[in-house]
């Protein structure tokens, strides 16, 4: 799997340098955006929109979300590469939501370097986030690869649901943030997933489903496998924080333990919680709630999701998440090879070391 995203990758951000240019002239801004009232000030531009975006994105990240697309298209008999566009907008989307969530969560570190509103001031990187959620829609209105006017408000309204299924779910992780107490259930837990993960997911399949004109019942499977593949890959990247926080400087580029040190509720947390003794449960609260946590917190926060098997518990649910998203991919009547690129995902995104 990580051949298939090594050489997807550059395919990917290229389109995306295309749709966004590193660099911003008035001609760009004009035949983007719509001619100016009076005058665009280019060099603002590109200064707050441009360069804290290429700056995240420079930083690395996989462009699963594009390529997952690219390969259901693929999968579906039909060249993605006239569809690149359109599998870009939830790869556009996630970095916006990422800028975004580190404002929210009080992130310092993204990628191995600062979060983007300490490197850019939270003004600058909250506006080139929330540009990132409205970017995609000039996308299909500049409508690449022709689309039929009710293909297009398809996917318009695709996109509204979806989007505002994504902010349910970072509502209830915020609320949740803010509470001292872990009194959320493991399957409130995995909503909190499945609306916040899981619908980018969504999009992802829904987008190529529409494109290709699949019938619903095919995008209905194919949304569920990349839901459920999202909420996997959350799983195991909260497991991956965990495994990854006693090396100098953070491995994963998070920092060390950085989802204690935000005090995240995740599901290891709540199974921790649910198995230790009182005292020991009220002491992970006490952690998790703690403003600022030195190395020994944090590893004392590992001892108890240690003691009650709460890593391998989250291994182990994120692993029948998978599974149970092969087998939906298992209904699609997908080529070959697409087909097996797509099952070897939901291994990886649960395997994975980086």
């Amino acid at each position: 799997m990580r051949d298939v995203l090594a050489a997807w990758r550059p395919v990917i951000d290229e389109e995306i340098e295309r749709l966004l240019p590193r660099e911003i002239g008035v001609e760009y801004a004009t035949s983007f955006f719509g001619s100016p009232t009076y005058e665009y000030d280019a060099t603002a531009v590109q200064h707050a929109l441009s360069e804290p975006v290429w700056d995240l994105l420079d930083r690395g990240g996989k462009r699963w979300r594009a390529v997952v697309c690219c390969l259901l298209i693929e999968g579906f008999g039909v060249d993605p590469h006239e569809y690149l566009p359109y599998a870009c907008i939830p790869e556009i989307l996630h970095n916006g939501t990422i800028i975004v969530d580190d404002v929210e969560d009080g992130a310092t570190m993204r990628r191995g370097e600062s979060a983007l509103h300490h490197e850019f001031g939270t003004d600058t990187a909250l506006n080139a986030g929330n540009a990132m959620y409205f970017f995609p829609l000039k996308i299909i209105a500049r409508n690449p690869g022709d689309l039929a006017p009710e293909t297009r408000l398809e996917i318009y309204e695709m996109l509204m649901h979806e989007l505002n299924r994504t902010h349910l779910g970072q509502g209830m992780d915020i609320h949740w943030h803010n509470q001292q107490a872990i009194g959320m259930s493991e399957a409130q837990y995995l909503e909190m997933c499945a609306c916040k993960t899981g619908c980018l997911g969504r999009i992802v399949a829904r987008l190529a489903a529409i494109l290709t004109d699949r019938p619903d019942d095919v995008e209905h499977h194919a949304a569920r496998y990349a839901e459920l593949m999202s909420i996997a890959f959350q799983i195991g990247d909260d497991i991956l924080d965990v495994e990854t926080a006693t090396e100098e400087g953070g491995a994963f580029g998070k920092g060390i333990g950085n989802d204690v040190r935000e005090g995240k509720k995740t599901l290891m947390a709540i199974h921790a919680a649910g198995e230790a003794t009182p005292e020991r449960a009220a002491r992970l609260e006490e952690l998790l709630w703690t403003d600022e946590n030195s190395e020994e917190d944090i590893a004392e926060v590992i001892s108890i999701f240690e003691e009650t098997g709460s890593v391998a518990y989250a291994r182990e649910c994120a692993l029948d998440i998978a599974a149970e998203a092969r087998e939906h991919l298992a209904e699609l009547d997908l080529a070959d090879e697409p087909a097996e690129h797509l099952a070897e995902f939901t291994r990886f995104v649960v395997e994975r070391d980086v």
